[in-house]
């Protein structure tokens, strides 16, 4: 009824930049908070960074001042760009989004498929 689709995952060297995007469709009738999480194998999935609709961010200390979050709700689009990349970087990133849906009137928690993102030193 919803889905999310990532891009702009890749590899990189250390110290260059990336930007994933994420664009929501289907039966949307409005978007909460998106976010971007991440996860290595045999890992749980963390917290890279959240945007509510209004434009508040959260940060994962490990990303701050590297990475910036930002949305175009016209576009039910949120992208994360990635910059001074660091191996440690290295994951597959998910984006998420809370999701109010057309009808029948429901409160979706959505995931994207994933996108891998490495870094090499």
């Amino acid at each position: 009824q919803v889905q999310l689709v990532e891009s702009g995952g890749g590899s990189v060297q250390t110290g260059g930049s990336l930007r994933l995007s994420c664009a929501a469709s289907g039966s949307i009738f409005s978007i909460n908070a998106m976010g971007w999480y991440r996860r290595a194998p045999g890992k749980q999935r963390e917290l890279v960074a959240t945007i509510t609709s209004g434009g508040s961010t959260n940060y994962a200390d490990s990303v701050k001042g590297r990475f910036t979050i930002s949305r175009d709700n016209a576009k039910n689009t949120v992208y994360l760009q990635m910059n001074s990349l660091k191996p440690e970087d290295t994951f597959v990133y998910y984006c998420n989004a809370g999701v109010f849906t057309t009808q029948p009137h429901r409160y979706l928690e959505v995931w994207g498929q994933g996108t891998l993102v490495t870094v090499s030193s």
